[in-house]
């Protein structure tokens, strides 16, 4: 009940705040131009606190569906334009002004995720980097010759700073020509490269959770050795010695150090068994797990750390306040276009439909991410906010870039499409929309009865 809670709260605070953005863009940039606002409202349907502002006694309003927004301006098409207001309508200003307040909204939530993304490296975002880890048999992977431990530096000869690159990247070659080019580092130090071939295989691949899995390898995760050891904690009174590997719990696997913590955590004060290995023996040691509170919830402790030949994995990618400018524009832009690409290849059938999210997953991962603290809950803002951006560009005429072609092709011809043309294609529009949450709802039903 709590999680469905935080995710809910977690999923409108999100929605109001990049929705806000999205029409604040269309919003200033109307009066900029000129143009006359009625409402700026966030959120459909009955509104549930309004207030009445300004010279143009603007209504800013909050509506009961937090689910998206709107900026109504003046408009003639909807009614006749006092004498006093002419020239102050929609319709009224020159198309290249009614563009530039379309195409406001999305660029604004480019330029929140830039924001975002500069916040996030000014105060720092600790960073796994890319290496191999457990390689499956008769695999993708083992047939290129990937091996346990080696260091991703590449893909497509661009530099693999984090996970995040490395999965843009191979997910950009692999939608490109089937085949992903890998500069890898092994343990001793040597350099070599591995070409990955999955042609004819992309839409299975790009399934949500299914990359990996296909490729035939995982992530690699610290181990779970002991690095060092509390002096009052169960492990140490248990017997537990530094530098032995933990490999399961109750009949539990730990195959990471991960693992382990997500066991423990959930054994608060619990008796367990744990398996380890020392000196190549496996041994199995009766622990009375301790416990931590923290803001009222308690977890399960057994008093390790990680051990220190695993830190070599991890950096903190932290900028000065000029640096972290370059670095948010990069990884904006390259969030974009890869958002362009996966829509275009799902048109073509490359990509899995699977990968649509409707708004119950979305409110999972702004739950979790909220959860997580505030640079995952940005990360997660940023990334919504670009897609938001890059789904609004698309010329689907009851979005901006519908509204957009019709505004140009009014500009080059001299004269506004006909009525009928303009209801025609808000119906093929709706249409479109309707068959895009279908897909969305679709997906995330079949993922909660997976689960």
């Amino acid at each position: 009940m709590v999680e469905t809670l935080t995710n809910l709260l977690a999923f409108i605070v999100a929605i109001s705040v990049l929705v806000a953005v999205h029409e604040f863009g269309h919003y200033i940039v109307g009066r900029w131009c000129g143009m006359k606002v009625l409402r700026f409202s966030i959120g459909f349907g009955k509104s549930i606190w309004s207030r009445v502002a300004g010279a143009d006694k603007t209504e800013y309003c909050l509506s009961a569906i937090p689910l998206g927004g709107y900026v109504k301006f003046l408009d003639e098409r909807e009614g006749p334009v006092d004498e006093a207001d002419q020239g102050r309508a929609f319709d009224h200003r020159p198309v290249p002004q009614r563009i530039a307040v379309l195409l406001a909204g999305p660029l604004f939530n480019f330029l929140f995720a830039i924001l975002a993304y500069w916040i996030l490296f000014v105060n720092g975002v600790p960073t796994m980097k890319p290496a191999v880890g457990q390689v499956l048999d008769n695999s993708y992977a083992a047939e290129a010759g990937l091996q346990y431990g080696d260091r991703i530096l590449q893909v497509e000869q661009r530099d693999a700073v984090d996970w995040e690159t490395a999965l843009v990247s191979m997910l950009d070659a692999m939608l490109s020509d089937g085949r992903i080019e890998l500069r890898l580092e092994d343990e001793d130090g040597n350099t070599r490269i591995a070409t990955i071939d999955v042609a004819g295989d992309t839409e299975r691949l790009t399934e949500p959770g299914m990359l990996f899995e296909g490729l035939g390898f995982y992530p690699w995760q610290p181990p779970a050795t002991v690095g060092s050891l509390s002096p009052e904690g169960a492990a140490k009174a248990a017997g537990i010695q530094l530098g032995d590997r933990i490999v399961g719990i109750d009949g539990e696997r730990v195959g990471s150090f991960t693992d382990l913590q997500r066991i423990v955590t959930a054994r608060a004060d619990q008796y367990v068994d744990v398996e380890l290995v020392r000196n190549e023996a496996r041994l199995i040691v009766g622990v009375t797990l301790g416990h931590v509170d923290s803001d009222g919830i308690r977890s399960g402790l057994l008093g390790v750390g990680l051990d220190r030949a695993a830190g070599d994995f991890w950096y903190m990618r932290k900028y000065g306040a000029v640096a972290a400018v370059g670095q948010s524009l990069q990884q904006t832009w390259s969030s974009t276009t890869f958002t362009f690409t996966m829509f275009g290849r799902m048109l073509t059938g490359d990509v899995s439909l699977k990968n649509i999210s409707g708004p119950i997953n979305i409110a999972q991962y702004a739950g979790a991410s909220a959860s997580a603290g505030l640079n995952p809950f940005l990360r997660f803002l940023a990334l919504v906010s670009i897609s938001l951006g890059v789904i609004n560009l698309l010329p689907i005429p009851v979005l901006d870039g519908g509204q957009i072609v019709y505004q140009s092709i009014e500009g080059l011809k001299g004269s506004p499409l006909s009525m009928r043309s303009q209801i025609v294609g808000q119906q093929i529009g709706i249409l479109a929309l309707i068959l895009l949450m279908s897909f969305a709802f679709y997906n995330d039903i079949s993922r909660i009865l997976v689960e």
